[in-house]
């Protein structure tokens, strides 16, 4: 075997494929149709307003893929053959922004909310976690684009890994069920894409080495490491199997997107319906009313289902397919913690009636 594969030096091809890669969304972000959504309103009163048409992107991206192998072009394998090239040369790339970042970020005078330095003279809390909140080059913003490029790399390395395993005649249920499952995630993620516009690491987190790496590493290639398995290895599932795996799904993409809708609804408009009824609302400010009367974090186990069910279909021989939802297990209990901690300080005795109200945090997790 290469050296270089062992080692996964990245090439010049997995570097041209990066390239054009952040060119074509650069480009389709800034020229296709979108809908201006507004961001939260900042300290200073400001506020962003953000492009989204993140799924017409995709959509075109796909289009153009298909017509290009169709005519000979290009291979739609070539992400599955280069898997280890585009990693270490995402890590480098991810590395080399966040440095951009924080030089470019202590050099900025702007006292915006968007763009002050938050610097607190030690590089690498700075450098990892970030001195501007909402960095933008060309006019783009970063913390966005970048977001929305982990979610499309998903997608392209599944439907690359797909190709692969239809070129060598060896597609599976598990396969397909996979590729199904992540698919209705992804397109649901771009059709509800103002979403994200109101989420914390859009609102709250400033843009360091933690983010940059998490949206363009850790999304594509640790989301993906059930399809990368799957190519290697064969699992026959019973049909009872695929019932199970399909309800999980159903279950947490429900209760997934179910509570965000119904949290983001809220707070555009606090006297919309919840499940038809007018919404309990707890100090004027926390939503008590359909998923968020049942648990303070429901969105979190529908998370955790989503989750279970992309690696469901690798049977249970291994850990490895097992990997994403263990490490997003440990994580949402942090962030679990993390929120009680922040919401208590924030909202004080509000919160405090607000758990009394919804003891519950994760179900089943009681506190």
């Amino acid at each position: 075997m290469d050296l270089d594969y062992l080692l996964a030096i990245p090439s010049w091809n997995s570097v041209g494929i990066l390239v054009t890669f952040f060119t074509y969304l650069a480009i389709a972000g800034s020229l296709i149709p979108a809908k201006l959504v507004p961001g939260v309103t900042l300290q200073d009163g400001s506020r962003l307003h953000y492009r989204c048409n993140g799924l017409l992107s995709m959509l075109l991206l796909a289009l153009l893929l298909g017509v290009g192998a169709k005519m000979g072009l290009l291979s739609l394998t070539v992400i599955s053959e280069r898997g280890l090239e585009l990693l270490s040369a995402t890590f480098i790339f991810s590395f080399l922004v966040a440095l951009a970042l924080y030089a470019a970020g202590c050099k900025s005078r702007n006292q915006s909310s968007s763009l002050k330095p938050h610097v607190t003279g030690n590089l690498i809390h700075d450098w990892w976690f970030g001195v501007q909140l909402n960095p933008s080059f060309l006019g783009i913003d970063l913390k966005f684009f970048f977001v929305r490029s982990g979610m499309m790399g998903w997608l392209f390395i599944n439907l690359s890994v797909l190709a692969k395993t239809i070129q060598s005649a060896t597609l599976s249920h598990s396969m397909i069920l996979y590729q199904m499952f992540c698919l209705i995630y992804i397109l649901d993620y771009f059709f509800y894409e103002e979403y994200m516009t109101s989420t914390w690491d859009i609102i709250a987190e400033r843009l360091g080495f933690m983010l940059v790496f998490g949206d363009l590493v850790w999304i594509p290639f640790t989301f993906s490491i059930q399809g990368w398995w799957l190519l290697g290895n064969k699992v026959e599932l019973t049909t009872a199997a695929v019932i199970a795996n399909c309800f999980v799904f159903l279950i947490g993409y429900l209760v997934f997107r179910g509570a965000n809708k119904q949290k983001h609804d809220f707070k555009k408009n606090p006297k919309a319906l919840i499940w038809g009824k007018p919404p309990k609302v707890v100090g004027g400010k926390l939503l008590a009313s359909g998923y968020w009367g049942i648990a303070r974090h429901c969105n979190y186990l529908g998370d955790l289902l989503l989750a279970l069910s992309f690696s469901l279909p690798c049977g249970i021989s291994s850990p490895v397919p097992y990997f994403y939802p263990i490490y997003l297990l440990i994580l949402l209990i942090w962030r679990e913690r993390r929120d009680e901690a922040r919401c208590a300080e924030k909202y004080k005795e509000v919160w405090a009636e607000y758990r009394r109200l919804v003891p519950w945090r994760i179900l089943p997790y009681f506190y």
